[in-house]
């Protein structure tokens, strides 16, 4: 990272201080801003979970799908990180695969990780020192 530019990396929470175990069931987006290797900022961002899409139809099942994977199960995912499209990774503790390749598919670097604390996870981004521990898709 250049020492001047500013980024923001999204994590998915419930509490604004740790990383929520599953992507779907989050409530909010922490969204820290880094500028100079420093959080400057952080913003409480509402997240679509899957309590707003109960009423929709669920693509699971659909032949020839793993979970997530089929077409109305991205367009939510998308409509899921809508709020984040100005973050350039998101981090997570566990999330299905359909969910990772549609974030992906946005410009968002979705990184799984077992650093609970955010702003320990987000400082690790920065440096370079967070493993994407693709192991935890689901």
């Amino acid at each position: 990272m250049e020492p001047n530019a500013h980024i923001k990396i999204a994590a998915i929470t419930d509490d604004g201080e740790t990383i929520s175990q599953h992507f779907g069931r989050a409530a909010y987006y922490l969204v820290a801003t880094v500028e100079k290797g420093q959080i400057v900022n952080r913003e409480l961002r509402p997240k679509l979970g899957h309590g707003q899409f109960a009423h929709q139809p669920h693509g699971e099942g659909q032949q020839g799908s793993q979970h997530g994977m089929d077409p109305a199960s991205h367009h939510k995912h998308l409509q899921m990180s809508e709020t984040i499209a100005d973050c350039e990774a998101l981090l997570c503790r566990g999330m299905g695969r359909g969910a990772y390749e549609s974030i992906r598919s946005r410009g968002i670097r979705p990184v799984l990780t077992d650093i609970a604390i955010i702003d320990e996870a987000v400082m690790a981004y920065v440096e370079g020192r967070i493993i994407d521990q693709v192991d935890r898709l689901h």
